[in-house]
């Protein structure tokens, strides 16, 4: 049997996912996919995810599952479209449905969203980059979101400077899309990303508005093709495929990453809203690996006032410094044939 490697999403105090692996989840000997047609679409049974990815227990109670290894915990509920790894939040396109005893995940979750988070390092030449770009939101007439405190633009460019620093400490190239006060469309942005010619990371770092209960941060990824644009219905354009798609697992693994290290750094100021994929501009044009992070809510009372701070922003800074390095480190790794 192949050797079952050990991965690096390392659970923590906070329990976030924080890591990719360091190599593969081999399958186990003679292991297929139990594939069950439902609503039009393919499911696979959650036993058949145990056994492919070595998960030494499944476990039910009540519409909550739970499948286990010594590294990993995954967190299903029957009829939710979320799951949890090591406690980080995914937002699956389509619910965990049964049909008989059997629970079962769909097809495009398990492909597109759950395998390459489990073997980050059978995405092919994931990591060939020493390029990173970084997008500030917004900027010169277009503040973004406000509050009395301060804007989103602002807010955006200092923790994009932060992030050039760091990494180019680390001898990493940092393109920025923006230093300065200045309006950039969404066009001129993809642009910029687009010419830089050698392999890359794309991360458009934002900050979110809502009502003032709303808090925390999320990550989103290009929706897959066939894949609905968040929080909207499915309709004939979501059927095309777009620059971005040719990345998809590279994008989920790069937002876990992301999302888990900045969840780590924040530890208790922050709320974990989830990855999630929608149809930006900025993720279905640009060409190389991209995601859009959200790092807080400006219009939360608490939150607003955490973000104004330079610890916050350090800590989101160093967070997605931390990823990059992680994220290339286990999409390097080699898969054992």
């Amino acid at each position: 049997m192949p050797r079952f490697f050990s991965l690096l999403f390392a659970r923590q105090i906070a329990a976030a996912l924080l890591l990719a692996l360091a190599g593969p989840v081999a399958a186990a000997p003679g292991g297929s996919w139990d594939v069950v047609k439902m609503e039009g679409r393919d499911y696979i049974s959650v036993d058949s995810i145990r056994s492919f990815y070595n998960f030494s227990k499944v476990s039910r109670s009540g519409q909550d599952v739970l499948l286990e290894n010594p590294k990993v915990e995954m967190k299903l509920r029957v009829g939710g479209s979320e799951c949890l790894m090591n406690n980080v939040k995914f937002v699956f396109s389509y619910p965990v449905i049964t049909s008989g005893s059997k629970v079962l995940v769909s097809r495009v979750d398990l492909v597109k969203l759950i395998d390459p988070v489990l073997r980050p390092n059978y995405i092919q030449n994931a990591g060939d980059f020493r390029t990173v770009i970084v997008d500030a939101g917004h900027g010169g007439k277009d503040a973004g979101a406000t509050n009395p405190l301060g804007s989103e633009s602002e807010y955006t460019l200092k923790v994009a400077g932060k992030i050039k620093s760091q990494l180019e400490a680390k001898g990493y190239k940092v393109v920025l899309t923006r230093n300065s006060d200045r309006y950039l469309t969404l066009q001129e942005r993809v642009n910029i990303a687009n010419a830089v010619r050698e392999n890359a990371l794309f991360i458009s770092v934002h900050f979110n508005s809502g009502g003032k209960e709303a808090r925390g941060i999320e990550t989103f990824t290009l929706s897959p093709q066939g894949i609905a644009h968040y929080g909207s219905d499915i309709k004939a354009s979501d059927f095309g495929m777009r620059n971005g798609n040719t990345h998809d697992s590279a994008n989920i693994a790069f937002a876990t990453a992301v999302h888990g290290s900045v969840m780590r750094r924040l530890g208790n100021n922050s709320f974990d809203r989830g990855i999630k994929r929608a149809r930006w501009s900025v993720l279905s044009g640009v060409r190389h690996p991209a995601i859009l992070f959200e790092a807080g809510f400006v219009s939360h009372p608490y939150e607003a006032r955490l973000i104004e701070t330079e610890a916050y922003q350090n800590a989101i800074a160093a967070g997605i410094f931390d990823a990059v390095v992680k994220y290339r480190y286990a999409v390097a790794a080699k898969p054992i044939p």
